[in-house]
């Protein structure tokens, strides 16, 4: 047992962190492309946009234009990772939104999907959701 507590820190001592690649952040003009929906009428339409990227260490901040600001993480390999915090309210009425994304980044582009999911405000309960695939440019 012992001999396997003293393997593992080493493993552990040895590891590096994995630090995010500081050369995704940056601002990149963007395209959305809704690829699918459960709402009806749909609460948000995206057509063109700006994203901003910001990085440090392990972590990471998204903000497009309409839609507020998401945390998450980025690996040295470009995958991206990020969510809002908390929920977001939306100009619907009676609905709130709860935004994550995912995808790829380099230097030069980003390929993304975003996902809204609708809460209803009177049941907390799911009302729908929207996902949209993203690229874009850096500026």
């Amino acid at each position: 047992m012992r001999t396997l507590l003293s393997l593992v820190l080493t493993m552990l001592a040895g590891a590096s962190p994995a630090w995010a690649d500081p050369n995704i952040a940056g601002s990149y003009d963007v395209q959305f492309e809704e690829v699918a929906s459960t709402c009806n009428p749909k609460p948000e339409t995206l057509a063109k946009g700006k994203l901003l990227i910001a990085v440090k260490k392990s972590s990471l901040t998204m903000k497009f234009d309409s839609i507020y600001q998401m945390v998450g993480v980025a690996a040295k390999d470009g995958k991206i990772n990020a969510k809002t915090k908390n929920l977001i309210g939306t100009s619907v009425g009676g609905l709130s939104a709860r935004y994550s994304v995912t995808g790829r980044a380099d230097n030069a582009a980003v390929e993304l999907v975003l996902t809204a999911q609708y809460i209803r405000q009177d049941t907390s309960r799911p009302h729908c959701q929207q996902v949209w695939n993203i690229k874009g440019t850096r500026r």
